[in-house]
């Protein structure tokens, strides 16, 4: 989804990864968890931490920082694990994805929102839905159906159920 098909106030989750400020539209999150004990699945990308256990489902978890080439998350006290639903191939998959904090839910109406910009970020700008503007600051819009390509993806679907047999 593009910028300009935000015609309407949504709300965000906004989180951070070091420095810097994303956002999740809040109706891809299910649920924000206190980080837990990741159970490692072998053979996996380095950004693949591996599973946790969410009420008998198995749901795999992917190390954001490390996606986008930075230093691996450490265990803080703030460090969490948001629960998302990611789109592949027409099939919605559950993830849980590290996060250094999360900050709040804002709104943002659609004239706070800019397209991504095409230089000056250390991350792709396709992973970017948009620049959200919150009073002098931006806050970076994650697409996060974007994030990890299919095959990364594809992946993750076929180990998680291996991990709980």
């Amino acid at each position: 989804m593009s910028v300009e098909n935000i015609t309407e106030v949504r709300q965000y989750l906004t989180f951070k990864l070091g420095s810097e400020v994303f956002a999740l539209d809040v109706a891809t999150v299910r649920e924000v968890l206190d980080f837990t004990t990741v159970t490692r699945i072998p053979r996996m990308p380095e950004f693949v931490r591996g599973v946790i256990n969410l009420r008998g489902s198995v749901v795999p978890v992917v190390d954001l920082r490390l996606a986008f080439g930075m230093s691996a998350t450490e265990k803080m006290v703030s460090t969490c694990i948001i629960v998302a639903e990611v789109r592949l191939e027409g099939e919605t998959i559950v993830m849980g994805a590290l996060a250094d904090s999360v900050e709040e839910v804002i709104d943002l109406e659609p004239d706070q929102i800019q397209p991504a910009p095409k230089i000056g970020t250390s991350i792709r700008a396709d992973f970017i839905r948009g620049m959200g503007k919150r009073d002098v600051h931006f806050v970076m819009i994650l697409d996060i159906d974007q994030v990890f390509s299919p095959e990364q993806l594809a992946g993750l679907r076929t180990a998680a159920p291996a991990a709980v047999a």
